[in-house]
């Protein structure tokens, strides 16, 4: 057996602390945890169906993800609405519109956004006012073999 040595015990002792915060550092990084730093511009949209839409979805433009959903919530008039924050040095035009929309066939949903051409920017807090609910799958089909029974 080896004689005790606090020198190296003190190093063993620092390496497992430094491996368990590499650890948790790397599990909020890839979490997107909400230790993340500071956001840019938070907006939100209304849509009649989100289908699926769940907080911390990815928010994309032209298939980049520049942000992240907050939080979703029923208005009085029962529609969806959905606060989204962007990354810090994304801005929109004030005619741009939002999309709830598959990855793939049947994927995860997320929130696209297709920028306008307006000179004047959405700021703070600001609604889209062009959007476009989900397409739900199962809806599709049930009008598809309701159309096919009824010979249309």
């Amino acid at each position: 057996m080896m004689p005790r040595s606090p020198l190296r015990d003190l190093f063993a002792g620092l390496f497992v602390a430094a491996g368990l915060a590499a650890v948790v550092f790397l599990a909020l990084r890839i979490g997107n945890g909400p230790f993340r730093g500071g956001g840019g511009l938070t907006l939100r949209a209304t849509f009649e169906q989100v289908a699926g839409l769940k907080a911390d979805s990815p928010v994309d433009i032209a298939g980049v993800t520049v942000g992240r959903v907050r939080r979703i919530h029923l208005k009085p008039d029962y529609r969806a609405e959905v606060v989204f924050e962007l990354n810090p040095g994304v801005d929109l035009p004030t005619d741009t519109s939002a999309s709830i929309v598959t990855a793939g066939l049947l994927g995860d949903r997320y929130l696209s956004l297709q920028v306008g051409g307006e000179d004047a920017m959405l700021v703070e807090g600001e609604e889209i006012e062009f959007t476009e609910s989900a397409v739900v799958l199962e809806r599709l089909l049930g009008k598809l073999v309701h159309n096919l029974g009824n010979g249309s």
